[in-house]
């Protein structure tokens, strides 16, 4: 069966619709930048992702896209953009390295002569549109606005607006990058952990991670026992005892998408403060789950959780909001919190991230992909719903149990 992907008409409508809001605007010419760590923007328009270097591309009011890279990237970027014209610049070599680095092989342009190319094209503009300016160094900004003569204007909530409700082959691409969290998931928890140390047992869940189609591993999160508590901590040569608890979270990114998985649990034999917290975090996402639902006050998920956490007098140990956005980003908007009056609408996509740290028993969160659709929500992480799903009834049949 055919891999889901983003297909070029897909990505000529984003630039349509940038382009539709550019005449509305009188923007004549608008820059997207990118670079290997904030390269979420730059994807979604071009479907390039510099490695080292820093890009941009180029969208004319109604001139046909310029990919901008540097030269190492070159057989790259045409590899991966979606856009034919591309053109090198020197001002985005390696971002790490002060030196000038000499390409012998490299035909360069300049941004004075796009700047000239694009007024031919488009006319004189005095004001050039700027998505990613929250990504870009001072001096790359300061460049860019002496070379093309105008005043840059932030144009990053345009973007985020189109981000923001996802298509269908968007939704099947962060489904896709969830099936490959959750067999890696899978494999991580089937395996024997006690002993290993936590970059070993990172080596487990990432390898799986790549043997299940996995296009970058964005990040591992692992702590085990007390370094639970880092709340983002990376693994470390600490050997995994018995009885710790595992925190866990793996960002898997597959054509562009990201999703992170993430179930709370301890190996070995468990103690009761342990179970306690699972308990609780499971307990927490089940109150939540019942209102992603179309036209519903994203206020009530978070609500919802809190007040779980403050039933069982753990709200001192609840860190941030429980549910953010996904997309080409790990976290991306909404990102809700108790006042939000913004209701869920079908084709929001949204991860959970519910979480409790500092407790005796340990820290953790859960971490499970959504989709908005008009039914109410459907999970994109089937392998984190069913863990719940099986907690929460063992949970019902002990409290059945002890009635």
């Amino acid at each position: 069966m055919e891999k889901p992907r983003i297909s070029k008409k897909e990505f000529k409508d984003r630039i349509t619709a940038l382009q539709k809001w550019m005449v509305a605007n009188d923007m004549a010419v608008m820059l997207v930048y990118g670079d290997e760590y904030r390269k979420e923007n730059l994807r979604y328009v071009s479907n390039y992702w510099p490695m080292f270097e820093r890009s941009a591309l180029i969208v004319g009011r109604t001139s046909e896209p310029i990919l901008l890279c540097a030269p190492e990237g070159e057989q790259v970027a045409h590899e991966m953009s979606v856009w034919p014209d591309i053109r090198l610049v020197p001002d985005f070599l390696c971002a790490t390295v002060p030196d000038a680095i000499e390409y012998p092989l490299a035909t360069y342009t300049d941004f004075p002569t796009l700047s000239a190319e694009l007024r031919q094209k488009e006319g004189d503009f005095k004001q050039l549109g700027l998505i990613g300016i929250d990504a870009m160094t001072q001096p790359l900004y300061e460049t860019i606005k002496s070379a093309f003569a105008a005043d840059l204007v932030d144009c990053n909530h345009v973007i985020q607006k189109m981000r923001r409700t996802k298509s269908d082959a968007e939704i099947a691409c962060l489904a896709e990058a969830n099936r490959i969290a959750d067999a890696a998931f899978k494999v991580f928890m089937d395996s024997d952990l006690i002993g290993m140390t936590e970059i070993e047992a990172a080596g487990v869940i990432e390898g799986a991670a790549r043997a299940e189609g996995a296009e970058h591993v964005i990040f591992t999160v692992l702590g085990s026992g007390e370094r639970t508590h880092t709340i983002i901590g990376r693994p470390t040569a600490k050997v995994i005892e018995d009885g710790d608890m595992i925190m866990c979270a793996l960002a898997i990114q597959y054509e562009g998408y990201v999703a992170t998985c993430e179930v709370p649990f301890a190996v070995g034999t468990m103690s009761k403060e342990t179970k306690h917290v699972i308990d609780v975090l499971i307990g927490a996402s089940a109150a939540g789950v019942p209102h992603l639902k179309p036209g519903v006050p994203m206020k009530k998920f978070v609500i919802a959780v809190k007040d779980h956490f403050k039933k069982h007098n753990l709200s001192e140990y609840d860190v941030y909001p429980p549910l953010h956005g996904i997309g080409c980003a790990e976290a991306e908007s909404p990102y809700p919190h108790e006042k939000s009056e913004e209701v869920f609408t079908v084709g929001t996509t949204v991860n959970t991230d519910i979480s409790l740290f500092g407790l005796p028993g340990g820290s953790n969160r859960i971490e499970e992909g959504f989709v908005i659709t008009a039914d109410g929500a459907r999970s994109l992480s089937p392998f984190v719903r069913l863990y719940c799903e099986k907690w929460l009834a063992q949970m019902n049949k002990e409290a059945s149990a002890n009635d």
